[in-house]
């Protein structure tokens, strides 16, 4: 009896030193994670007939666990141990992905695997954006737009963008009143599911994680304004309003009407403190005007395509948004660097 005893004890004194020891923790999570076992399995027919907080937790779920990139070989003797602010740790190995470099990142909190994400190595940036010289390039260039804006040749030229344009301002506020609505209606909704709006959060945060923004804060306001406007203008302003915009404006409209409705939801202050959130009105009113102006210029080219000057006329006007939506981007950038390092510490 007393052998059974002791053998018992020493069963759960290794259990619990497991518990104890994120890194074995995280070695067996990343090796369930990489045999499909933590993946859930989402499909169309497992949505039906499911509550809210179903789909919230199904959700979470996804994104906390995604399924492993194809490849995948992760080195789990060789793990970095970070403590968290928020309390916990999180836990890095190396690994590889195909011919692609970078670590499998496995979140701990209290004897709980949270998350596991796979990070490429520098995050989805290009290596030449993360450069001191083009951060130093940027602040330059931001520098004489702002000088030459106050009185100089782009002063004139924005007002001569804007007197252009004049003839299709109720167009302009329709547009506005749209998108900017669904992005109101979008937070007034999460507060009617609060649950879903958190793991659409997470989400909209774990995608924004992977883009590799961290070199961006060491690199102080210019560097993370550098890479904020270069995310936003090649993925948000080119590849997702402009070229959407040349086929005759109604895909960017489909597209950033979406957009503006789930960041709406995500970005709601029913999930967001009211002392955080103020502090992002700028942020959201100036970037998503950008959006915004391209989306407009689309459907002018519309307009301008079957109704006015033809096609080059009116592409000439999205070339005119485009230019407008960069500047409203690049204000929106500088001033989101400055509120992540100052206003929200």
């Amino acid at each position: 009896m007393r052998r059974w005893i002791l053998g018992v004890g020493v069963l759960l004194a290794a259990a619990w030193a497991q518990a104890a020891d994120p890194v074995a923790l995280a070695r067996d999570a990343v090796n369930r994670w990489i045999a499909g076992e933590l993946t859930p399995a989402v499909s169309v027919q497992d949505l039906q007939g499911k509550t809210p907080e179903e789909i919230a937790d199904l959700l979470r779920r996804t994104v906390a666990f995604p399924p492993p990139p194809p490849e995948l070989e992760v080195n789990l003797e060789e793990a970095q141990v970070d403590a968290l602010p928020a309390g916990g740790e999180r836990v890095r190995f190396p690994a590889v992905s195909g011919s692609i470099g970078g670590e499998v990142v496995v979140v701990v909190t209290d004897g709980r695997v949270e998350r596991i994400a796979w990070r490429p190595s520098g995050g989805l940036l290009p290596g030449w954006v993360k450069s001191p010289v083009t951060r130093w390039i940027f602040a330059a260039v931001s520098l004489l737009l702002l000088l030459n804006a106050v009185q100089g040749g782009v002063s004139r030229w924005l007002h001569g963008a804007w007197a252009q344009l004049r003839g299709y301002r109720r167009l302009y506020w329709v547009v506005n009143l749209l998108l900017y609505g669904l992005f109101v209606f979008g937070a007034l909704l999460a507060y009617a599911m609060p649950d879903l709006a958190r793991a659409l959060q997470e989400a909209v945060g774990g995608a924004i994680e992977t883009i590799g923004l961290e070199e961006g804060v060491k690199g102080g306001v210019s560097g993370l304004a550098w890479m904020i406007f270069y995310w936003n203008f090649t993925h948000g302003l080119l590849l997702t309003s402009f070229f959407p915009a040349l086929l005759l404006g109604l895909p960017a409209l489909l597209v950033n009407a979406a957009r503006y409705y789930v960041f709406g939801f995500a970005l709601s202050p029913a999930v967001i403190p009211w002392s955080v959130y103020v502090w992002h009105i700028p942020t959201l009113l100036i970037e998503l005007q950008g959006y915004i102006l391209v989306t407009f210029g689309g459907l002018v080219l519309f307009w301008e395509t079957f109704r006015g000057g033809g096609f080059r006329a009116g592409l000439r006007y999205l070339g005119l948004t485009l230019l407008l939506g960069t500047f409203f981007l690049l204000a929106g950038a500088w001033y989101e660097a400055f509120e992540l390092l100052y206003l929200l510490r």
